[in-house]
């Protein structure tokens, strides 16, 4: 991989992105094929990987692999799906993840395994699968699609919390390890972001407060200093940026798409 050749470009780069059916993680196959790369999708629902695949235009240049980011076998099959289809990884964003409320004394610890297990877990074992091989070629590029969960508490989803803050733990040790190697590991931390994940978020307010849909909106929308939801586009944006070779020396960091949230 020539990075000098790919000035501005992602042409002639292969780039995962696990979770790419809906919402950020389908925002985000967009903007890297937009910009020239190879994509594989991965996700638990192979008809919304077909779905998006379809929508990006559907060319040799886009596989797609169903897996569970937390099954360590289905990982391994996975990406060596993508390998023998597009080539060696050069860009991973893991973006899969999964959010379910609760109060701290009703988190059985079925919740919270699932939790860790889909969120940090699975960032893990991606991570762990493509990093030997960025090494070897001297370079790579990891996202982290974390949250503001990550960088600050919020109640009722402490299970959650905590392993958006492993996500970030584990993005710092990385890039520290890999400083010298050509790779740079970051992660973005979205605010609430209009997608079928805030929905389910949505849905659980409603039942559980018995607040109408439009006043449990306003509700999560005050958090934001802008008084919006993120759009998947502007998170999008951000790992475009923070995969370019040009951001080779931005990495380690945890990156707010929040509308100043979080400072």
């Amino acid at each position: 991989m020539n990075a000098t050749a790919n000035a501005y470009s992602l042409d002639d780069m292969h780039a995962v992105v696990t979770g790419g059916g809906s919402g950020i993680g389908a925002a985000i196959a967009r903007e890297l094929v937009d910009a020239g790369a190879r994509i594989t999708l991965m996700g638990r629902d192979g008809a919304k990987l077909e779905v998006q695949r379809a929508a990006l235009g559907g060319s040799g240049a886009i596989h797609c692999a169903v897996m569970d980011v937390a099954d360590p076998d289905a990982v391994a099959e996975a990406f060596a799906s993508a390998r023998d289809a597009l080539g060696p990884v050069d860009i991973l964003v893991n973006n899969a993840g999964q959010a379910q409320a609760a109060p701290f004394g009703k988190t059985d610890l079925a919740l919270w395994q699932r939790m860790l297990d889909v969120n940090l877990t699975g960032v893990f074992l991606c991570t762990q699968t493509v990093l030997p091989s960025m090494i070897e070629r001297g370079f790579g590029r990891i996202v982290n699609i974390a949250s503001t969960a990550g960088q600050i508490g919020y109640p009722y989803v402490a299970a959650y919390c905590a392993a958006k803050h492993g996500v970030i733990g584990l993005t710092r040790a990385l890039a520290l390890e890999t400083a010298t190697t050509g790779v740079t590991i970051n992660a973005v931390c979205p605010g609430y972001t209009d997608t079928p994940l805030l929905q389910t978020s949505l849905d659980q307010v409603v039942t559980k407060t018995g607040r109408s849909e439009r006043d449990a909106r306003a509700a999560l929308q005050r958090s934001n200093p802008q008084k919006r939801f993120i759009e998947p586009d502007e998170v999008a944006h951000a790992v475009l940026w923070l995969v370019m070779a040009e951001s080779g020396s931005i990495t380690g960091q945890s990156i707010s798409v929040s509308g100043g949230e979080v400072m």
